[in-house]
């Protein structure tokens, strides 16, 4: 994976719109979870090119860190013998100090070299490090849009199943709205109650035929209390 195409892929994720595609995806769930595996495989493919690259860019400074050591001990090394050519000239031995001359010459030239290096390899440097800067806050991104993928999925479970329950509730409500149990009370009621009257007509049937019985009763003693007065008038009693 190129250092291109990890940055704009991790750039392109980072700035993903969930509630868009969201909007626009049929099942939001499974959307989330596919969201959420493709999130998790391209940080983990993002992070190995992004330690690859930050890799890269530690060679590069260790590389710069050398070179400019380097540097400096060529220069440490082209002084101390351009001094010993200084002394053993001032010392009559010429031939001498032209050797150490040409030592201090090539120390010089290594110096120079490596200075070379050195400043060849700094705009490399200082734009791998801006890559890399730019990497880790694009793979801070998508971390935290993962973490705000998988709070939106589980937001929206917690709601599917919350609204689950509540059709699941509103058609037993409506079930016992068809069949109401107090209409089958009301039909029972209604029975005892044709049950009770009839019992109450019976009783008042019974009582009628009763009274009807002392009534005749009563009547049949008064004829016979006309029959004894009668027949006490024709004795003259």
């Amino acid at each position: 994976m190129t250092k291109q195409t990890v940055l704009g892929r991790v750039t392109q994720l980072a700035k993903a719109n969930i509630n868009a595609l969201l909007d626009q995806a049929e099942d939001p769930q499974k959307m989330l979870d596919q969201l959420i595996r493709d999130y998790t495989n391209n940080i983990a493919e993002a992070e190995q090119a992004v330690a690859a690259t930050i890799g890269n860019l530690r060679l590069m400074e260790q590389d710069h860190k050398e070179d400019v050591e380097a540097a400096a001990e060529w220069g440490g090394k082209a002084l101390a013998a351009s001094r010993k050519a200084d002394e053993l000239r001032g010392a009559g031995s010429a031939a001498e100090a032209d050797t150490f001359d040409n030592l201090a010459k090539v120390a010089l030239g290594r110096q120079l070299q490596s200075e070379q290096e050195a400043k060849t390899a700094e705009p490399t440097i200082a734009s791998q490090t801006e890559v890399v800067d730019k990497l880790k806050t694009g793979l801070d991104q998508m971390k935290a849009k993962l973490s705000e993928l998988k709070a939106k999925r589980d937001d929206l479970v917690a709601r599917s199943k919350s609204a689950q329950a509540q059709n699941q509730m509103m058609d037993a409500v409506k079930n016992i709205d068809v069949l109401d149990p107090t209409s089958e009370l009301s039909r029972f009621e209604d029975k005892v109650r044709r049950e009770e009257a009839k019992a109450l007509g019976k009783q008042e049937l019974a009582a009628s035929s009763l009274d009807a019985q002392f009534e005749q009763l009563d009547s049949l003693g008064d004829s016979a209390e006309i029959e004894a007065r009668l027949a006490a008038l024709k004795t003259g009693a």
